[in-house]
């Protein structure tokens, strides 16, 4: 904001508001959502941020007067690698990998974030919407009805050659509790599947050099890897993409761009 001289206003509730949450990821979400605003508002724009209580609920906007987001864009700004041309920083990247994690976190805290935009050069704004804090005896026990069953951890290995994609792919796994090496070769996955030993390893099939067939067949004969769960992420979804997975050895085969619930619902789910 400062290098491109953006104008920041910060409108705060005059009382006191409370949420109960985890301050790093809420931190996390507003950074995410300011560092988006400053990318595509241009030198001297407007960036503002605007808290306050609505009902039951505390709503934090960032807006902006900045490219705005066309609308065949805006029901998908939330998708895992969404890329759109709306802007003269388009050239640092899509908006997807920051604003999937911002919804990630809103949504693991109870809340929800929505996207608006009058078009392209009208500017945008994020709304995000958190329960607040009421007094912990308004609320029912969670011991109540019994112990709470104990989340799923895995060792996950995450392949693919493209180290945004990977990385990304494990900050989101990592928020469930795995955890996440990562590989962007064919032969550092094998590597570290003989040193780190996964549960599960998400591989990408188009690898450069060896593909992403050829490294689960090396994966499966590994000692272990007949038992590890072992997913292909692929950009190509025919039915003989599909057909080679099941033949090199894969259990599942999913298409980018994954959705982060189902890709944790598949990591979880039996084999």
């Amino acid at each position: 904001m400062s290098a491109k001289h953006h104008r920041f206003d910060v409108m705060l509730p005059e009382r006191r508001v409370t949420i109960d949450g985890d301050l790093v990821r809420l931190v996390q979400v507003l950074q995410n959502l300011l560092d988006n605003a400053a990318k595509y508002t241009p030198e001297r724009g407007r960036i503002e941020l605007v808290a306050g209580l609505s009902g039951g609920e505390v709503e934090i906007e960032v807006r902006d007067n900045g490219a705005g987001i066309p609308a065949s864009l805006l029901p998908e700004v939330f998708e895992l690698f969404r890329q759109g041309e709306h802007g003269p920083d388009s050239s640092r990247g899509g908006l997807g990998i920051g604003l999937t994690l911002v919804r990630q976190l809103v949504e693991l805290h109870g809340g929800r974030v929505e996207a608006h935009s009058a078009g392209l050069g009208q500017g945008a704004s994020f709304t995000v919407r958190l329960p607040a804090a009421i007094d912990a005896a308004e609320n029912p026990s969670p011991t109540e009805d019994g112990p709470l069953a104990e989340p799923v951890r895995l060792r996950v290995l995450v392949v693919d050659d493209d180290v945004a994609v990977a990385e990304s792919t494990a900050m989101l796994l990592r928020l469930e509790g795995h955890e996440i090496r990562c590989a962007n070769s064919g032969e550092a996955a094998l590597r570290l599947c003989r040193e780190f030993q996964p549960e599960a390893v998400l591989l990408d099939i188009g690898l450069p050099g060896q593909d992403g067939y050829e490294i689960a067949r090396k994966i499966r004969s590994l000692p272990g890897g007949a038992e590890l769960k072992l997913i292909a992420v692929s950009g190509y979804g025919h039915e003989a993409a599909v057909a080679r997975g099941r033949e090199a050895g894969f259990d599942l085969y999913l298409v980018k761009p994954v959705d982060p619930e189902k890709l944790s619902a598949v990591l979880t789910a039996p084999r």
